[in-house]
């Protein structure tokens, strides 16, 4: 059995939903797929380190990886338009608004939570096999934003499909089959984004071009893709051994429609206190809690389930992936974030947009170069004979890359606010600055000594014990109407028929629907 210690009670769930809760809070002010990138790192990398589960220590960049990458994907669906339906004082739309935020919920958490679970259940042969066809899929993608769609739209090709992501998706099944062909195999890691990438489009086909439901019109529907998406990740989970994987999904993906849902009851409760703040952002961090309670779960029950990771010793030149991983952590992450910090920092006459006829962002892109080639040099060197600064235990490593990572987005988020500061900012940032803190303490306060050597007590396991999957399913399903109508309940016991404010009027349904844009009061 893999050495376990029992999860450390308190320190464990608080710490987790804290780390995404901090970077959800952030990734509000910079949005989509690349903001979630923040909160699934850090989550991942806090629950990890506070599992009880040592053997997973090494894999910690790995976490940090795919759990951002699981996070990302829910960043493409629209939901202010949902969130509208739960302010409207209609009774219909406010429960169709709880529904569908649940729904979408459930699509951003369930990703998080298999990209999060991944590096516990599968073994290092099959989390490396993922790193060229996603590599190649990235530098498509660059392509096509860089290149490609100006190039199309510069001809009279209008893109704009239902406000979806049909071409990146193409793209990237394109480019995965096109690495597939030259190999002569469709191998297990483009078997998973054919998966994904096939589940898109039925899930889009069907739910929108032939059953014509749209969620939000005329606002996107990338939910109806991503509904398809994550049904190909369970398929996919479920025909490869990846059962706790597929588990963990689920788990976090129920919890993240209770949080999606629950959070916007609770903004709904508070704002009757007539406080005004950035209520948006309580919001999002509310969110963000909730989403890391089930992340918590999600790897508690991980650390349970799964068997012994021993990957052995990884000589230097075999560790490429690990560098790679800690690239993305500290490099890519920030990079794709902060660098819409500058046009702001323009537009507010912080930074002149140019210097020396070149442009700021091409001084914020040498800058971030420098700091890449200055990382990799001295991993390289580390490999072949290690610094004193990088710390001995694989414990000590990933403590350093999660306080790293967070001192870095927490630095970032506030330099992009700085230069047009306002009290109402001081919910967002300034909460964001006090739980990091407070976060940081609690990680390293409740991780194991560094000389711990004692084997720790091994609580009962249920490694390779099948998925209860009819339980897992009725629990999810009762959680979903339970939490559903609750905040239906309370918040038509609180405003009944009237409009709640703090957000425009979006209707759904009746003869005052709003579907062609949102009407404002009087």
């Amino acid at each position: 059995m893999p050495e376990r210690e029992y999860v450390r009670g308190a320190a464990f769930w608080i710490a987790t939903a804290m780390a995404l809760s901090i970077g959800w809070g952030i990734r509000g002010n910079f949005g989509h797929e690349y903001g979630a990138l923040i909160p699934g790192a850090l989550a991942a990398m806090a629950a990890v380190l506070l599992s009880g589960r040592r053997d997973w220590y090494d894999r910690l960049p790995f976490f940090a990886l795919f759990g951002a990458l699981g996070w990302s994907f829910g960043g493409s669906i629209s939901y202010m338009q949902v969130i509208g339906y739960t302010h409207s004082g209609h009774s219909l739309s406010v429960l169709y608004g709880f529904a569908a935020l649940f729904v979408i919920g459930f699509l951003w958490a369930a990703p998080g939570g298999a990209g999060t679970a991944l590096p516990a259940e599968a073994d290092r042969g099959r989390l490396v096999e993922l790193f060229p066809p996603i590599l190649a899929v990235f530098a498509a993608w660059q392509f096509q934003g860089r290149l490609f769609e100006p190039w199309l739209r510069g001809r009279g090709f209008d893109l704009n499909w239902y406000d979806s992501d049909w071409l990146g998706v193409a793209t990237a099944a394109a480019v995965v089959l096109l690495y597939s062909a030259v190999r002569g195999r469709i191998d297990r890691a483009c078997s998973l984004i054919l998966h994904m990438a096939g589940g898109w489009w039925v899930g889009f086909v069907l739910l929108v071009l032939v059953l014509g439901l749209r969620m939000t019109p005329p606002r996107g529907d990338n939910w109806a893709g991503m509904t398809g998406m994550v049904v190909g990740l369970f398929v996919y989970c479920l025909r490869n051994g990846l059962p706790q994987t597929a588990r963990a999904a689920a788990v976090s993906g129920v919890v993240g429609g209770i949080s999606f849902a629950g959070a916007s009851m609770i903004k709904l409760v508070a704002v009757t206190s007539g406080y005004e703040t950035n209520w948006h952002s309580v919001l999002e961090q509310t969110t963000g809690l909730i989403n890391g309670l089930g992340l918590a779960a999600a790897v508690a029950g991980l650390a349970m389930r799964t068997g012994p990771i021993d990957d052995g010793t990884i000589p230097p030149d075999r560790r490429w992936p690990e560098r790679l991983a800690v690239a993305f952590t500290l490099l890519i992450i920030p990079l794709v974030n902060f660098r819409k910090s500058v046009s702001h920092w323009v537009d507010v006459q912080a930074v002149p947009a140019t210097m020396y006829g070149i442009a700021a962002e091409h001084w914020f892109d040498l800058g971030f170069t420098l700091a890449a080639a200055t990382l990799f040099i001295l991993m390289i060197r580390h490999d072949r004979r290690p610094f004193a600064v990088v710390p001995e235990s694989p414990l000590g490593r990933g403590q350093a890359l999660f306080l790293m990572l967070l001192a870095i987005v927490v630095v970032g988020n506030f330099e992009k606010a700085v230069v047009k500061f306002a009290d109402q900012r001081l919910i967002t940032e300034g909460v964001i600055y006090a739980n990091a803190l407070l976060c940081s303490i609690i990680l390293l306060a409740a991780s194991p000594a560094r000389d711990e050597t004692t084997p720790a007590p091994t609580p009962k396991t249920f490694a390779g014990r099948p998925v209860r999957w009819r339980r897992v399913v009725a629990a999810g399903v009762l959680a979903t109407m339970a939490a559903i109508l609750s905040d239906w309940a309370i918040v038509r016991a609180i405003y009944g028929d009237r409009f709640a404010g703090h957000a425009n009027l979006h209707i759904r349904f009746g003869p005052n629907a709003t579907i062609h844009g949102p009407n404002r009061p009087g």
